[in-house]
Parts: C-alpha cells; structure tokens; sequence
C-alpha cells in the first residue's frame, strides 16, 4: 500500500507541482489549502507524512506544526519556508518540525528528503542493526525507536531520536555541528543552526537541568559531544 503524504500550500501552483512529483514517486498524495483543514484532514484519516507550508490562511504552519505535535502519533513533519524566514524556520524546528526546505526549491530535492525522512520513520537507517543504548537511567532502542529515561517513555521527533541515538553511539566524541548534519540528517550543506535547535529540544527532554546539560555537553569551538553518567 502506497505511503500517505498530505500537502499543506495555499499557493496552487506549488502545491500542483509538488503533489505531482510526489505522485510520480510513487506515493498516495492528499492536498488542502489553510491550516484548519489541514487538521480536519489529519484527524479524519492521518498521512504518514506532512508537507506543511509556513505561510497560510486561517491557522499559519506554526500552530499547525504545534498542534500536531500534540497527536501521539507524531506524524513526520517537512517545512516549507520563504527564503530569509530563519526566525520563523528556526522556530518550527523548535516545534517539531523534522525537515525544511526553502523556497524556491527543487520537487525532485523535496521527494528525496520526504523519502529519507520516511524511511527513518519505518526504521533503523540502512546498514544499521537494531540496537540497545543504555546509559544512567536513558534507553534507547533503536529498533522499535522508542527511548526512555528511568522508564517513562520519551515524545522525540524522527530528527531528535536519531541525533540522540548518534550521539549514544559514540560517547565522549566531541563532534562539529556540519559532521551532525550530514550524519544525522544526510545533507552536506544546510543551515547548521537547525543541529543547534535539535540539541537544545534533546537537553529539554533528558536533562535535570537544561541549562547546564551533563548528558549532551558543549565542546566550545567545535560542537557537541555524549558525555556518559554511568549512574
């Protein structure tokens, strides 16, 4: 059965396009125009994917993005911004948003990064066996893609988990943010802030206190590293 993807544009040319490139690859593609019927849609039948446009009528992408991210089923989300919006992109990353693109962008760059972000949502990336990260209290398991902290499970997005998953991967490695962004989310060129976002949602949700992280630490002048607690 062909995987759902619900388009969210106000702009018909756009949407035309990008659903008819999604079609071509292969996939069941809905669209609406606003942000009320895009959660009318979700909620009458839930898409495995959602191409969310920033900019729309009725409800903007932003609290469309944020009511989703309330639904436990945590339906992948890819964002579609005006070029020059990093206030706005940087906040729907802050919302959950797995991926963004830009506009103008490629069709054939947006179905590319609608598959990855799909295929992560099925599984383990290629290559990877199923695995079990443990560490002073945190569990990860790859396979299933669940984490827990002392048991209670945790809500991360697609992006989170697996930078979460990396970082375990490889304790006490400091790593840059362009080395996260093209292992963790395949792209060779991107705005690095996006690794920046994504640490600082991980820390909300794993550490006693954000503010001074003992789990994911700063390396200053380089990026990040896993620093393990063994408790």
């Amino acid at each position: 059965m062909a995987q759902r993807v619900l388009v969210v544009d106000d702009d018909r040319t756009v949407a035309d396009v990008v659903c008819r490139y999604l079609e071509h690859a292969g996939y069941e593609v809905g669209h609406v125009g606003d942000g009320a019927a895009a959660l009318a849609a979700v909620a009458h039948q839930p898409p495995h994917l959602v191409v969310l446009d920033l900019m729309l009528p009725v409800l903007d992408g932003l609290e469309v993005c944020r009511r989703l991210r309330e639904r436990p089923d945590g339906v992948p989300i890819v964002m579609l911004t005006a070029r020059g919006d990093e206030a706005d992109r940087i906040l729907g990353l802050q919302l959950g948003a797995d991926d963004y693109l830009s506009k103008p962008f490629s069709p054939r760059e947006l179905v590319l990064r609608v598959r990855s972000v799909l295929r992560r949502a099925g599984g383990d990336p290629a290559g990877v066996p199923p695995e079990l990260l443990t560490d002073g209290g945190l569990e990860v398991a790859t396979g299933p893609r669940v984490a827990r902290l002392h048991g209670r499970e945790l809500t991360l997005t697609l992006r989170e988990f697996d930078l979460l998953a990396h970082l375990m991967r490889h304790p006490a490695r400091a790593f840059r943010r362009a080395e996260l962004l093209e292992r963790v989310w395949g792209w060779r060129f991107g705005d690095q802030s996006t690794v920046t976002v994504h640490v600082r949602r991980l820390r909300e949700k794993i550490e006693a206190d954000p503010a001074a992280p003992r789990r994911i630490v700063t390396v200053w002048g380089v990026g990040y590293r896993y620093e393990p607690t063994h408790a």
